[in-house]
């Protein structure tokens, strides 16, 4: 784990989230006492919406909506 000062922070930005990246965990100080860190995410689960899910679910079960399908009811809204 890498330590590194707020004000060389501030300039290395970008450095140290290309480290970040990468898998490294930097603790950012000021005067001497940690007060954050910068750390690497954990992978996402899946890259798809919760909204793109359920927008896929409806086009794939027809619906009877008037006796439109929900492909119909959009193309005629973008009439």
């Amino acid at each position: 784990m890498k330590t590194i000062g707020m004000f060389e922070g501030k300039t290395r930005f970008s450095a140290l989230i290309e480290a970040a990246r990468n898998g490294e965990t930097i603790i950012v100080t000021k005067s001497g006492m940690p007060v954050a860190q910068i750390c690497p995410l954990p992978p996402a689960d899946d890259s798809t919406s919760d909204a793109e899910r359920a927008m896929e679910e409806l086009l794939a079960e027809p619906s009877t909506l008037g006796g439109l399908t929900v492909r119909e009811l959009i193309d005629e809204g973008r009439r």
